[in-house]
């Protein structure tokens, strides 16, 4: 099943809901990075916070980073979604072991660490990004992102983020290509002036609103109806049926998509001036350089380098 994000309404049109399904795009994170389960998990729930934040960006060229660091052994864990679906991202240390919570969960919360902070960054495409910051609260990533929302936009939000994950063989050749069984994630949020103007009509007062909203939020059931192999369509029109969901035809494919390129860099390497490039030709016979987010290598031979230290001295002269 693709990768896809639904977009609804309910509740008379007072709640916005946004559904995401990322499990293939989490498996080529895994596989990209060599994750180990708990980084797995804790990338997966921030590429979902990703997508379901620039999912309410209105330039089709918009982008979100969610950019998390805690005081946990996990490091820094980064997302970059778009408005288009792509997704990608990276952990620090993408070999920490963690043996699971009391429940069975992967203790995303001891990974990343619950003093620290969570950083968004939206860009439009157009113009300077701009950023908020908040303290984390929680280190599980959904309470976190609530939480930022709450005090950026002051919405109400509820975001419901789940992982079904096979501990995998760590033992190369045998290690697992997919050990993702699901990964997903749910944004409710209220909209204050449709909550307004549906005040008189609604059969939900703002009040047993927040309580249904509480109560239909079962990060238990999500994950059940997504293990029955069922789309985050049909997990939404289920699991909201009593708030009268709507869904919207705006639903868009998921991937995870690096625009990382070898021309770039290039463009990277030539920063560096010409004393380093020389070292590169004369030393190294040639450059490497990994991308953080895909984990792509890329190689520029000798004959690249010396072009490079070309244009530098043309450029130097001009």
């Amino acid at each position: 099943m693709n990768d896809r994000l639904i977009r609804a309404l309910s509740a008379d049109g007072r709640v916005r809901v946004i559904g995401v399904n990322i499990t293939q795009s989490l498996n080529e994170a895994y596989c990209r990075h060599h994750l180990s389960t708990v980084a797995t998990a804790a990338l997966g729930r921030t590429m979902s916070a990703s997508l379901l934040l620039a999912s309410n960006m209105k330039q089709p060229q918009s982008r979100v980073n969610v950019r998390i660091a805690g005081d946990g052994e996990l490091g820094l864990v980064y997302a970059d979604a778009g408005f288009d679906g792509s997704v990608r991202g990276f952990v620090s240390n993408h070999e920490l072991d963690l043996a699971p919570d009391v429940d069975g969960q992967q203790n995303v919360s001891a990974a990343i660490g619950k003093t620290g902070l969570l950083k968004v960054l939206r860009d439009v495409g157009y113009g300077e990004p701009y950023s908020s910051t908040v303290e984390l609260i929680a280190g599980d990533v959904a309470t976190d992102i609530a939480w930022f929302l709450a005090s950026s936009e002051q919405t109400y939000s509820k975001l419901i983020l789940t992982e079904v994950i096979d501990p995998p063989v760590d033992t190369a050749p045998d290690r697992q290509a997919a050990p993702v069984k699901a990964a997903a994630g749910i944004l409710l949020q209220i909209m204050p002036k449709a909550a307004l103007r549906a005040a008189k009509t609604s059969n939900f007062s703002q009040e047993d609103l927040l309580k249904q909203l509480e109560t239909v939020s079962d990060k238990a059931k999500f994950t059940d109806l997504l293990m029955q192999n069922k789309s985050i369509e049909e997990v939404m029109l289920e699991m909201f049926a009593d708030l009268q969901i709507e869904i919207l035809p705006l639903s868009k494919d998921v991937r995870f998509h690096c625009p990382c390129t070898l021309e770039r860099m290039l463009a990277a390497i030539k920063l560096f001036g010409e004393d380093d490039l020389r070292s590169m030709i004369t030393e190294d016979k040639g450059a490497e350089a990994t991308c953080h987010f895909c984990s792509e290598v890329y190689h520029a031979t000798t004959d690249q380098l010396n072009n490079l230290l070309m244009e530098l001295q043309v450029e130097a002269k001009a």
